[in-house]
Parts: structure tokens; C-alpha cells; sequence
């Protein structure tokens, strides 16, 4: 008998499912029998179980398995007859109106929506781009100075300057009471480094060994901390020691240490402009790639299935969660999170997808080999042996997946802004690689 598909909105679809109770009790009384003959029961030899007893300690479980496979290759078979293309799961339900033979489901469901491309030449889009100078360059050398730098206690009696490491205890309250975080012991910072806030380094640059300090510090609004984000603390904070940093000269025995054949400054700093320009092209594919399929977005219409987006939702959900667990955010799993928080990003994400799935389809941009080789062998010019990494890619699908479908938003976004209006936007490099 022909599938009869019923519309139910601009998505909706449901289907009729019938399944001869026959056969779901045969199924049932097989798999039962095939227990019987591994399952240990106390009381029984391995293979001598009797089947009621089997029956009445597995057949519920037993008949959901069946039900949940007569069911499910039921729906596949009538979804596939119908030709429909179904978005997300299935939900089933027990429907009235089978013969007393039959057992009867409605098996409700999203199809997917037809993506209708847009004028892409009619979309807005800024294509930035950037360039690795000389002062980029001396701003990396400095930090890999300081990565490699060592510090030797000062005379008791210097006060503490920009870019010396201090130890100090501090305690702070608010309105007198004392708050989480906001005590320590031989603490250790930079000055000068951002580590704290500005404030708090300030009040302790120019203290000297032994001596201690109280002074009020507020917060900023948009302080990582939400309990004290926006007041204001007072603190008390005792100077223990302060040393001076030694930085390495840049020299030959310095180039060498970083892994330059030579040992020349000149190639030292040829080696760390390649190394930039690399990240930087990076920076810049990702920046003008996120330009790209916002235009995209804004050039599409479709209907969004409901179920993709929850289901998006939930990933993106279970994303964080396991970061904040990697993080060692005790009870990660238990945190509390409103429902809705991943509903926007989920959304774009799925109508993204969609879009990107119907461009690729109308104009062949599906990843050649030649660009996935060429990909991986990009990457793996910032790794010390390349020739591994290329082989540890090569050789897993799954990684080779990712690659593909990093290629594939390459590709799209190559065709977007052939087509869109572009504005060309030169960036300072900082800009570029503080985002």
C-alpha cells in the first residue's frame, strides 16, 4: 500500500505506521529464546533457564527493543518510499484505528526546507587584510625573551618597578566581609603584565620588602568574577619580595636556542616573520570567512527545522559543558543553564548549514584532493617534523573529515565574495591577532 504522508505546517509531516502484532510477539518470543541460552540466572545451569522465567525477568525490556526496531525500520522504509527527507528524529506515538491484528503509530517529523539562494551581488561584504611589520616582528622577539628570562632577588631596599616579579599576601573586603578569590598567600605576578588589575599593580609598584599597604580598588563592571563585577574592595596587601628580571641578549647562542640552523639574528627574525605571516593569513581567512557567511545568511531564505536547532542546542550545550569540566569547574554537568542560552547560536548555526549545503550543491564546490593536500601540508608547516603530522592526518577519516569540510567553507567563501560587493579594509596587526 502506498505511504500516505499528511501535512501538518511548512515543515510538519506525518506518517501512518502499521505493524502486525504477529510479528512483534515472534520477534519478542526468538530474542527471548536466544537469552535463555547465554543469560545466568541464581538456581539454574547456563543454558537451562526456563523461558517463563526468562520472560517474566527480560520480556518487558525485551518488547521495548523489539518495538523500538519494528518501529524504526518501519518509519526508514516508509520515509523512503515517500521520498522525503527527514530532518532530525521521528517522534512516535500509538495511533487508534489498526485492525485487531495490527498495532498502529503516527510517526510525526521535519522534512528539510528548500534553500532559496539569493543575488549574492547584491550582499555587502569587508574583506580585511593585514601585514607582518618590523614591529610585530620586535614586539614577538621581546616576548620570547621574557619566556626565556630568569630573576634574581633585588636589594631590600629598591622598591618595586615595572616588570619585576613580586610575592606578596593580600587579603580584600567588601563592606568588611570577605569574598572568594580574594586571598593569598605568596602570590607571584609581573608587573607591568596585565596579570592583575591595573590598580592593584599600581598600589604595589614602588612598595619595598616587609612593608604593607591598604587601598581601595574597584572592580570593573565587566569583571570575570560576577559576584564582586562593579564594587569596590578594600584590600591589604605586605610586599615580600621583589625580584628583577635578566633577559637574555639577542645574540648567536640565542638564535640557536630557538632552533636556527645559522644562528644569525637575520634569520632569527626571518624565521619569526614567517612564522606570523602564517598565523596571520589564518587569522585573516577566518575573519573575512565569518564575513562571508554572514552575507550568505542574509542572502538565503528557508524555513529552519525545529528539531535540528534543539538538537544543535543540546551539542552546543553538552560543548560547554564538558570545557567548563576541562576547565575544573566542579559539577560541571550539574551547572544550571537556561534552556534557551544556545538557541541563537543553534539557529545560525543549522540555517548556516543548510545554506552552505545548497551553495556547494549548485556550484560544484565540494574539496578536490589537491586542496585537502595542499591544506594539511599548510598546517603543517608550523609543526618541527611537517611530514608527520601530514601522514597523521592522511591516515584517519575522521580528521580527513574535518579537513574536508574546513576546505568546503574555504570554497564557499571564495565564491561569496567573488560575488558579493566588497570593501577592501587594510588592519593594524595587532587588530587582527588580538581577535
Amino acid at each position: 500500500m502506498a505511504v500516505t504522508v499528511e501535512m501538518l505546517g511548512k515543515l510538519e509531516r506525518r506518517i501512518r505506521l502499521t505493524l502486525a502484532a504477529e510479528s512483534i510477539s515472534s520477534e519478542v518470543e526468538s530474542r527471548l529464546k536466544n537469552l535463555s541460552r547465554t543469560v545466568r540466572v541464581a538456581g539454574f545451569r547456563p543454558g537451562k533457564v526456563p523461558l517463563s522465567v526468562i520472560a517474566k525477568r527480560y520480556g518487558g525490556s525485551v518488547h521495548h527493543e523489539v518495538m523500538s526496531d519494528k518501529v524504526g525500520k518501519a518509519f526508514a522504509a516508509a520515509a523512503a518510499e515517500a521520498r522525503v527527507r527527514v530532518a532530525g528524529m521521528p517522534r512516535i506515538s500509538e495511533a487508534e484505528g489498526a485492525s485487531s491484528s495490527d498495532l498502529a503509530f503516527d510517526a510525526t517529523f521535519e522534512v528539510y526546507p528548500e534553500v532559496q539562494l539569493g543575488d549574492l551581488s547584491a550582499v555587502a561584504v569587508e574583506r580585511v587584510s593585514s601585514e607582518v611589520t618590523d614591529a610585530a616582528v620586535d614586539k614577538t622577539l621581546e616576548i620570547l625573551r621574557k619566556q626565556r628570562g630568569n630573576f634574581t632577588q633585588r636589594p631590600l631596599t629598591d622598591p618595586a618597578a615595572e616588570g619585576d616579579r613580586v610575592t606578596i599576601d593580600f587579603e580584600g573586603k567588601i563592606d568588611g566581609s570577605a569574598f572568594d578569590g580574594g586571598k593569598a598567600q605568596d602570590h607571584q605576578f609581573v608587573i607591568g603584565q596585565g596579570q592583575m588589575i591595573a590598580a592593584f599593580e599600581a598600589a604595589v609598584r614602588g612598595m619595598k620588602v616587609g612593608e604593607s599597604k591598604t587601598f581601595p580598588l574597584r572592580f570593573p563592571d565587566d569583571y570575570q568574577g560576577k559576584d564582586v563585577a562593579g564594587k569596590e574592595a578594600d584590600f591589604l596587601v605586605t610586599l615580600k619580595k621583589v625580584e628583577v628580571q635578566h633577559l637574555p641578549t639577542v645574540d648567536e647562542a640565542f638564535a640557536k636556542s630557538l632552533g636556527v640552523k645559522d644562528g644569525t639574528i637575520e634569520a632569527l627574525r626571518a624565521d619569526i616573520r614567517r612564522n606570523l605571516e602564517r598565523e596571520l593569513k589564518f587569522r585573516v581567512l577566518a575573519r573575512n570567512k565569518n564575513a562571508a557567511m554572514d552575507a550568505l545568511i542574509k542572502s538565503v531564505e528557508l524555513d529552519v527545522p525545529v528539531s535540528l536547532v534543539n538538537a544543535e542546542a543540546r551539542r552546543l550545550e553538552e560543548g560547554a559543558r564538558a570545557d567548563l569540566k576541562r576547565r575544573g569547574v566542579k559539577d560541571a554537568d550539574k551547572l544550571p543553564i537556561a534552556p534557551d542560552v544556545f538557541m541563537p547560536q543553534a539557529e545560525r548555526r543549522v540555517r548556516l548549514g543548510l545554506a552552505v549545503a545548497e551553495l556547494v550543491r549548485a556550484h560544484n564546490l565540494q574539496a578536490k584532493p589537491e586542496q585537502l593536500q595542499s591544506h594539511i601540508e599548510e598546517m603543517a608547516q608550523s609543526y618541527e617534523n611537517p611530514s608527520e603530522l601530514v601522514r597523521w592526518y592522511l591516515s584517519d577519516r575522521q580528521r580527513m573529515a574535518e579537513v574536508e569540510a574546513v576546505v568546503v567553507e574555504n570554497n564557499v567563501a571564495a565564491l561569496v565574495l567573488a560575488k558579493a560587493r566588497v570593501s577592501d579594509k587594510l588592519l593594524p596587526f595587532d587588530e587582527v591577532m588580538a581577535n
